[in-house]
Parts: C-alpha cells; structure tokens; sequence
C-alpha cells in the first residue's frame, strides 16, 4: 500500500491526516520535536497514521523519502518554517516525488490591524523587528517562540525589556537561558491564548509593545491584536512568506478526487445547556470530542475550549451555513446553541438555511444533520427552585415582544427568557402597569456557572435590576379569580365617562360575528371607550388590535380600559379613519361602531390592505344603513348577513321592573 507523507508543524497538518486516514489512506507524519509529537498524539489516535519524531538533515530528509513507497508528499510545516520547506521540496526533487505545500487557509472573516484598533508595524524579518524595537521604548512582549530568540537577544540595546513566551518543553526554556534571559523573563505556555490571556500577560510584564507574526486564526492572531488594542500596546507584525501552494481541499482531491467528495460529513447541532460544562449532556460533550470543528457564541466556545479543537466564533445562522460551506475540508462538525434545540433555538432556522442553500442535500449527498439535545433552561430554573414545570406557560421576550399579561392571566405560572437585565426591568414594569402588583418573581442569571444569582421578590423589587447575564424568569399568581373565557365583560365595569359604549348585549352579538381567530389583527374604527376593542385583545392573545379614536375624552377612557382589563396586545390610535389607518398592519377583521360619514373609504382602504377580512358594522341611523346598502351593490361576498338587536333591560319602578328599550341596532356581516 502506497502511502502519504506529511511533514506537519501545524493544526491544519494533523487535521490533514486523520482526514487520509479516516478515508482509509496510510500516512506517516513527520514533526520536528518531540513536543509536536506529544500535541498530535493528543489529537487522537488512528492505526493508520505513524508518527516520526526530530529534526532531519537534509541527508535524513532523503533517505526517508527513498525508504519506502510514497504516494506523495505533503509540506504541512508552519508558514514562516522557509527553511524546512525549501530542504523538503529539494529532497522531493532528488528522490522524484510530488511535493504539495499546504497553505494555511485565510478566513475571510479574519481580524485585520486595521480593523482591530491596534497601532501595528510590519516588518518582514526578526532582525526589522529588532532594529525598530531599538528605536522605541518600554517592555517587548515577544511572541514568535524561541527559534530565532538569538536575532532579539544579539541585537537589542537592552535584553532587560525582553519578555518571551514560549512551549513548555524543557530544550526551549534552557535555550532561553543559554541566551541569557532570566525567570522571570521567560513564559511557558501552550496555545492557543484567548484575547483576555493575552491582555494579562501584557499588563503583568507592562509591555507596551508586543512582537508577533502574521499567523492567522491558528497562531491567534486576532486574539493578540484585540489584546494589544485593549491594553494600549503596538504591534509589530512580521509578515508571512510568500509562497505558492494548495488548499486542504485540493490537496485532498489530489490525493484522490472522489476523497473528500465522497466521504461523509456531519454536521451536529447540538443544545449545550445552560452553558457550564457541568449541564452539558454526556453525548454533546462527545460530539465535542470527536469535532474538527465547533461553532458557537463566545461563552460557549469558552467553555470546551480546554478541549483544544479548532473554533469560530459564529452565531448568526446565514454566517454558520456561509462558513460551513466555504470550508468543506472539515467533516465533522458541532454547532452549539444555548438551552435546548426545541426551546426557542435557532437551530430550524439554520437547518433550512443548510437545506435551501445546498450543503445538505445537493453540493455534499453524504452530509447528513443531527441533532443533540440539551437541558432547557425552564427544567434547569424549576429544578433549582424545587418546582415542577408540567403547567408553566413558556415565553421568549428575548427580542421579542409577547402578551405576557395575557398569559399570567390564562396560565398564572409563566417562563420568560429575557434580554438580561433590561427585559427583566421591562417585565416588572409591564406587571405593574397592569395591576399584577402581587406576583412572585424569580430571576436567575448565569444559570449554571460558578457565579449563578437567584433572587425572588415581587416586581416592585426588581425595577432597578442590573445584574449581567442572559436572564430566565419564573412568574407565579397565585391569588386570582378565574378568569372568564366567554365574552361580555359588564358595562359597568367599564370606565364610560360621556364617550358613546357599544352596550354588552349588542357587543356580546358582534363579536360572535366577528368569529376572531387567536391570532387575529383587528381594527375597531370608531372605538369609543374600547369595550369592543378590550374584548377582542382578551380573545386574541396572540393577535393584535388597534383602537382608532379621535375624541379625546374618549381616548383617555381607552387607555384607562386598556390597563383595568389587562389588554395588553391592544394599541390605541389617536385620529380619524381613513388617515389614521394608512400605517397599521393589514387586519383579518374590522369592526366599525362609527364611521363618520366617510364609511366607503375606509372600507375600501380596509379591503385594499386585505381583501378577504372579516367586517362588522353596528349601525343604528337609517342613513347610515342606507350607505351600507350602496356600499354592497354590485360586489360579491362569501359571507353576508344583516341582524336586526332589540335589547329591552328592566329596570325597577317602586317594587315593580319596567322594560326599558335600547335603540335597535343593526349588526351587519360582510366578506369577500
């Protein structure tokens, strides 16, 4: 069997050959030290990868290329290794094999200087370095390793200044100490380095300038420059070779085009919980474990970090799917997402993006999507609270906006996740506003971590809340009259002043008609106190409904209507149809307790915003029915009724009731 050979000093060189392998290719992998040997053995290990550890003379270098059968070779060395790459491509033109350089893939996302904030220089060797280093002052942070350590401590004025970091592997710190750097000079540490790390490190030696070279994402180069523009320190910048090169996906077609097209990729969208390791499920931990690649926001890549895999910070469903698709070299694939997958997730969102978009189905046949499950927030916050959640309304206000009034009312137990402490402010307020003075409330942030809050108390107690975090909300009301499903709130508990009231009888017959959907978006053109209005943001919990009033008095009974019967979802519209309509959303159904002489526009604006709503008009003048009557001829209507109301009420005259007669009114049913 033919085999590969990779000489690799870098991620994209170990994830190159457990790529061959994975497809059944043998591969030897050649690293410089013995450190390299130790990170790619922790990578994982595959029966059909051999590792080969030192450092190799060029005599070595073809000996090893003449000792055995290889398909080719791969030069996965780090991009600034000019040397090695140059002995390795000499070595592969005297034993006559192909020699494919793998370049170090650009993220077109990538930091720049420019757009980091950094004050940087570039340079194009250590020895610039060196010499723009002598013309500046304060401490030097360097950050390249210990290979060309000489070239900084030969040419500095004053090797005091100098701060290097470096592996921990006992031949780097003595060659440091060979130099003649001291201790305290001298920083031993394994990679990759967080911006936070990296800033510390800066502010713990008081560097005001830091020395890197132009890695890319795999050398953390954003993470230094980020930390450099935090801390107030310049970059120097050594930048990368030129040199020519392929992809680790043409390398892999090279190899054998149907190699990378044909093997299987998966991708996992996995819940990870609350967000600490420790409620993460023991299947996402191992899909995290077998990954070449984990997506997520930034406090969940932090938490799997230590499992040393490569990451992109990504959160938006169209920029995962964009870079899923522009990387195909990697073919295993986690996703993470807070909570759980089936609770107010993004994950049916970023699948049918994947789907539309043809990494699923057409561009990778074999990539197949699965999904993990997490622990939801609702069942980690009543856990912590002792509580069972089986009965709980479940809300998101995380950008968004809900009837959460309407559903403490229906439900009187409510889970809301929230836009931290500023939703948890907005949920107390609106709890007020609408009379739930007596609620408890429970609030937790950080749900999870070693720095998890939870505190309870009514809502008056946290209109000044400011802790940080995500927040999830637990509402209980437990004193409350049941709440009565049928319409026909009474008239006298109505705020009613002098404003015109569609009396309860007559109200209860029209919204019948109205047949509301949950959902529904009403207009009430005309609305008076809102007593229509109220009862149809009571039934459409989900919907809307817009007040349309020009009467001053009368808006101010509405919104004192408004609030006593909890209609959250009700917006009240100061001004007169038509103009006032002209910016509302569509509606499905209208009702109209006033017109104002100008019936046949509004309606026919109404209908041009929706042609097949539902419209109710009480009519109570003979003119006004008359209009209605021209209105009709010549249109076509599905559904068209016309209901004639004699309401009579008693009313007591000494010991004896006397029907006392309403006006008659007309309640009529139109749709297209």
């Amino acid at each position: 069997m033919r085999k590969i050979l990779i000489f690799a000093g870098t991620i994209e060189g170990r994830r190159l050959a457990f790529l061959l392998a994975e497809q059944g290719i043998a591969v030897t992998v050649c690293v410089a030290t013995a450190y390299g040997r130790e990170v790619l053995e922790q990578a994982g290990e595959h029966p059909l990868i051999k590792v080969q550890s030192g450092r190799l003379t060029e005599k070595q270098m073809e000996d090893l290329l003449a000792g055995d059968s290889w398909r080719a070779v791969v030069d996965a060395t780090h991009p600034f290794a000019v040397e090695a790459s140059k002995n390795i491509a000499q070595a592969c033109v005297v034993q006559n094999l192909e020699c494919l350089r793998l370049l170090r893939q650009e993220d077109p996302a990538e930091l720049t200087p420019e757009t980091s904030g950094a004050k940087t220089v570039y340079v194009d060797s250590a020895k610039e370095a060196v010499e723009y280093l002598n013309q500046q002052s304060g401490n030097i942070f360097l950050t390249t390793g210990s290979k060309e350590l000489s070239d900084y401590v030969e040419g500095l004025w004053d090797l005091s200044r100098l701060y290097v970091r470096i592996l921990p592997v006992g031949a780097e710190v003595e060659r440091c100490r060979r130099l003649g750097l001291s201790g305290k000079q001298i920083i031993c540490m394994q990679g990759p380095f967080c911006k936070e790390l990296n800033a510390a490190m800066l502010q713990q030696v008081q560097a005001s300038v830091m020395v890197t070279k132009e890695t890319g994402k795999a050398g953390g180069f954003s993470e230094k420059l980020l930390a450099a523009a935090q801390t107030g320190a310049s970059v120097i910048v050594i930048r990368r070779p030129k040199e020519q090169g392929y992809s680790m996906t043409e390398i892999l077609k090279r190899l054998g085009a149907a190699d990378i097209a044909a093997a299987e990729r998966r991708i996992t969208l996995a819940g990870m919980g609350m967000g600490a390791l420790a409620s993460m499920t023991r299947e996402v931990y191992q899909a995290c474990c077998d990954a070449d690649l984990i997506i997520g926001a930034k406090r969940m890549l932090e938490t799997v970090k230590d499992l040393g895999k490569t990451s992109k910070e990504l959160y938006q469903s169209q920029e995962i799917a964009d870079y899923v698709k522009a990387h195909p070299a990697y073919r295993e694939i986690v996703i993470l997402m807070s909570g759980d997958l089936g609770f107010y997730s993004g994950a049916k969102k970023l699948r049918q993006i994947l789907t539309e978009e043809g990494v699923v189905k057409n561009q990778e046949p074999n990539c197949q999507v699965r999904q993990l499950c997490g622990v939801p927030s609702v069942a980690y916050f009543a856990a912590r609270l002792g509580m069972c959640w089986e009965d709980f309304a479940l809300l998101s206000l995380h950008g968004r906006r809900r009837n959460l009034p309407g559903a403490l009312e229906s439900c009187r137990k409510v889970f809301a996740l929230t836009d931290g402490a500023k939703g948890v402010r907005m949920i107390a307020r609106e709890l007020l506003d609408y009379g739930f003075f007596d609620t408890k409330m429970y609030v937790g942030s950080r749900l999870s971590y070693p720095e998890e809050e939870i505190l309870q108390g009514t809502p008056q107690d946290f209109l000044e809340y400011h802790s940080p975090g995500v927040s999830s909300v637990i509402l209980l009301q437990e004193e409350m009259p049941k709440k009565i499903v049928t319409q026909g709130i009474a008239d006298a508990l109505f705020f009613r002043g002098k404003a015109p009231m569609t009396k309860e009888e007559v109200r209860a017959v029209s919204l019948s008609k109205l047949a509301l959907t949950d959902d529904a978006v009403v207009w009430d053109i005309g609305a008076g106190t809102g007593s229509v209005a109220v009862e149809c943001a009571r039934q459409c919990l989900s919907g809307k409904v817009y007040a349309i009033e020009k009467n001053q008095e009368a808006l101010e009974l509405l919104k004192q209507n408004k609030y006593r019967h909890k209609a959250w979802n009700l917006e009240i519209i100061a001004g007169e149809a038509p103009e006032a309509l002209q910016t509302l959303f569509a509606p499905t159904h209208v009702f109209v307790g006033g017109s104002g002489g100008r019936l046949r526009e509004l309606t026919a604006l109404a209908w041009q915003k929706n042609p097949k709503l539902r419209l109710v008009l009480n009519v109570i003048s003979l003119e006004t029915l008359r209009q209605v009557l021209e209105l009709m001829e010549g249109m076509t209507f599905s559904h068209k009724e016309i209901v004639q109301i004699s309401v009579s009420k008693a009313k007591e005259l000494g010991r004896h009731p006397m029907m006392i007669g309403q006006n008659p009114v007309y309640v009529i049913t139109l749709q297209k």
